[in-house]
């Protein structure tokens, strides 16, 4: 059963999430998350143990255990696909712009639109406008 542990403290190693689990029952892997760039904890992890009903027990016991001096957060961890729901959008992120069209160009814009694409009357359009005489 994978188990999620979150509020923890940023100096918790792996070694000492996985002490604490091990008294409760058999450990197969602890992961804490970190972060991509500066390799610090990010404040959760998971842990997975292979026999169920000690996973559950360990669940009960460990929420609200204080770790370090943080008070734990221990559930049972849910796969992404459970989470959103499979096919699914997860809600926020996207990054382009509402309404946007399939390769992001804008009303006019590249590939197919006018030479030079943008919008009509942007910098450097115009008469007298750098561009001279047509």
């Amino acid at each position: 059963m994978n188990i999620y542990v979150g509020n923890l403290a940023t100096s918790v190693t792996e070694d000492e999430l996985r002490e604490a689990f091990a008294a409760l029952g058999e450990v197969a892997s602890v992961k804490i998350v970190r972060d991509g760039v500066t390799r610090e904890s990010r404040g959760f992890g998971f842990v997975t143990m292979p026999n169920e009903d000690q996973a559950k027990a360990a669940v009960q016991e460990m929420n609200g255990h204080d770790l370090q001096g943080e008070t734990l957060k221990v559930e049972p961890g849910r796969s992404r696909a459970a989470s959103t729901g499979f096919g699914e959008r997860r809600p926020g992120g996207g990054g382009g712009r509402p309404g946007g069209r399939p390769g992001g160009g804008r009303p006019g814009g590249r590939p197919g639109g006018r030479p030079g694409g943008g919008r009509p009357g942007g910098p450097g359009r115009g008469p007298g406008r750098g561009r001279g005489p047509l």
